[in-house]
This record gives C-alpha cells, structure tokens and sequence, in this order.
C-alpha cells in the first residue's frame, strides 16, 4: 500500500515537474528529451552514433554541456490570433499549423522570449492584427530574434505581409524603451504564400541592420538571413575539433564547402597558407567577405557558388590539402562526394548534423580511397535528438 502510494505521489510529481518546465512541450515537438536526465541524454547520443559509426571507428566520448539551458541565439515565433481576436504567438503544432502558444522557452535565449512577448503586448495599442494564413487579413507574420553570446547584441526582425508598418518610428520607440538592449530592428517583407519565414527584401527601422558575435577569437557580422550556429558555446567546441583533426602547419591549401558567413574558413586562415571558401547564398557571402575585412584576414577567399560546381571547376585547375564539408541535415549527395573525390584532398573534415546521413556519405567515400581516421561527437542541441558529429578522413595514397 505505501509503495503503491510512493508510485502515485511520484507520478504526480512528474506531471507537477513537466507543467512547471514547459506546459507547451507535447504540443510544440522542439525538444523531445526535456524531461529525460541530461547525463541520460549524453548517453544515448554517444552510443547512437558510436553505433552508426562502428564500420568506421570508435568516436571519442561526447562532449556536453556544463549548463544545458536557454543556449539557442535565435528564437523564432509565429504571430496569430485565438478566437477573441487577440494576439497569440508561439510555434506551430508539430506537424501542423495550429499555433502553440509560447511565452517562454526552456532552449531559447530568455531575453528574446521576453521581447518576443513584448512586441505581442505593443500590438493592440498600435492597432496591428497578426497575419490570418486562412483569410490573408492582418499583418505581423513572424518575429525573429538573435541575441550575440559574446556581444550581447540582439536583433530583432519584424516580418509582415506588406512594407508598411503603421507609426513605425513610435513602435520601435515604445519597443527600445522596454528593451534598451536592442540593438538592431529590421522590417522584412514576405508576402508569399510560403513556410519559409523571412521573405527576400528588408529594411532597418533602427541599428546597423546585423549584430556582431565572437567567436574562437574572431568577430562576426550577422545578417537576418545568415547562417550561424545556434549553440555558440557548444561551436567552439565543435570547430576546435575540426581545426585540431586538420593538423594544419601554415603550408596547406584549404576548402571550405557550405562556408556560410565565413566562420570556419577565417578561424582556419590563421593555421594556412591560403582559405577557399564557397557558399550558394548571396548575403553570406557579403557577410563573409565582411568579416574576413573586420578580422584584417587577407589569406581567405569567399565564392558564391555550388559547392559541387565550385570543387569540380577547382579540381581541373588545381589542388587542395584539406577539404572541410559542413552540410544541411540532408548530407553532402553523390555529385558533391564525387567533385570532393575528384578534388583529391589529403584530408576531408566531414562536419554533419545528422549521424544517420554522415555514415551513408563515409560508406560512399571508403569506396573512393579515403580512410576515417577519428572521429568526435559534440552536443550543440541539448534536450533534442540532434547531435554534431566532426569526422577526419584521410586520402590512401596507391
């Protein structure tokens, strides 16, 4: 009876525990471990991937976090209305469209939860109503904040259906006296029937228009659309592994495929001869070029282009020594691999965020002479099922 009592007590405490973290958690999918032990966590990612990589090598341990909490740098909300016509925001209903009402996050950064709320509160005093997908009235689409871990700079984007925004200069006042650390507000326009969240054209309402992080020594210019690693603490950790396989002495050639802003490229500069690096988006690209100037790095150059046309082109003029590859989630893809293979370099550095499409592209290159010689795992997604994985492979010379 009294163990019976224990159970039941216990079980409520649970359910009294989940309720205090996240009331949203079922309904918004976003993290899918919240409530299992960190140390559990850990765990299970480093045997998940010690599994998959097994025809390969034997990763070293995973490498955690001291404070697993509130480590992502950009928070994203959806805007819409309940049935009294007020304004909700939150994520959507995995799987769906139905918002989730979200006031805070126990992943997100909280000072852009609490702006996110904030801008929710300044609405009906402006009289702007949130977008309605089902009858296309209204305005305020989505909110994007990003917060810089080492700056403290944060930004905020308004994304709205049309680009006007009614009182805008009294908006964004009544915004910056309620958060003075603002820095940066960008109004962008997407009117297209679309899930993506930012549409193409932009405009600052207030700041420089991007913020600036640091990152293993480096500044870096950030863009609304720019690619950065949510987890920057974590990303040390990641690109310390990747530069430490690299081995560089200052005499190699390296590429850097998916550069996005430049991050990895211009952190390796400084152990290189010279940096290549290539990314499809314009605005990266621009960024990149940026903080390779702020950085008064001159031995690193940033192409926009196809990863697979830029290391085919490169592999009929030249070569290189070391190839760093940090895919989408989707992994590199046949015609990548074998541009990467054509390019001959004596070391790739596979960078993935999926464990499962990293051993289909290592299966891939063993057949085309490269070796795994080590691998490491590094948690960047604490309480979700996602891990980053950062492989070296070496070329076998005949």
């Amino acid at each position: 009876m009294n163990r019976e009592m224990t159970k039941q007590e216990n079980r409520k405490e649970g359910h009294l525990q989940k309720k205090l973290i996240c009331p949203s958690a079922k309904k918004c999918g976003g993290c899918h471990w919240l409530y299992k032990p960190y140390s559990v966590q850990l765990a299970e990612k480093d045997r998940w991937v010690r599994e998959l990589l097994h025809p390969f090598c034997t990763p070293e341990p995973i490498i955690g976090m001291k404070d697993p909490r509130h480590y992502r740098n950009k928070v994203h909300a959806v805007f819409g209305e309940d049935q009294r016509h007020r304004p909700i925001s939150g994520t959507y209903e995995a799987g769906t469209h139905r918002i989730v009402p979200v006031d805070s996050c126990f992943l997100e950064n909280e000072k852009a939860s609490a702006i996110i709320v904030s801008i929710r509160g300044l609405l009906p005093s402006f009289k702007i109503r949130p977008y309605n997908e089902d009858t296309g009235y209204g305005l305020l689409r989505h909110v994007l904040v990003r917060t810089a871990h080492a700056t403290g700079e944060i930004m905020v984007v308004l994304v709205l259906r049309s680009p006007i925004l009614p009182s805008k200069n009294n908006f964004v006042k009544a915004l910056l006296k309620l958060h003075p650390e603002i820095t940066t507000v960008i109004l962008n326009e997407n009117n297209r029937a679309t899930s993506m969240v930012l549409g193409e054209k932009g405009k600052v309402l207030y700041g420089k228009g991007y913020i600036e992080d640091v990152l293993c020594g480096r500044t870096f210019r950030i863009s609304p659309r720019s690619f950065y690693q949510v987890n920057p603490e974590q990303t040390e950790k990641l690109y310390g592994e990747a530069i430490r396989m690299a081995a560089l002495t200052g005499k190699e050639r390296v590429v850097d495929a998916y550069c996005g802003i430049g991050t990895l490229a211009i952190i390796a500069a400084s152990h290189a001869k010279e940096v290549f690096g290539v990314e499809l988006s314009a605005e990266a690209v621009r960024d990149a070029r940026s903080n390779a100037k702020r950085n008064g790095v001159s031995n690193v150059r940033f192409y926009q282009d196809d990863a697979q046309i830029f290391l085919e082109t490169m592999a009929q003029q030249e070569k290189a020594d070391v190839l760093f590859l940090d895919p989408p989630r989707k992994g590199s893809g046949e015609e990548v691999l074998a541009a990467a293979v054509r390019l001959a370099p004596k070391k790739i550095i596979y960078i993935s965020c999926h464990p499962e499409t990293l051993a289909k592209d290592l299966r891939h290159l063993a057949k085309s002479r490269y070796r795994v010689e080590k691998g490491a795992v590094v948690d960047m997604f604490p309480y979700t099922q996602h891990v980053e994985t950062v492989v070296l492979m070496s070329k076998i010379e005949k």
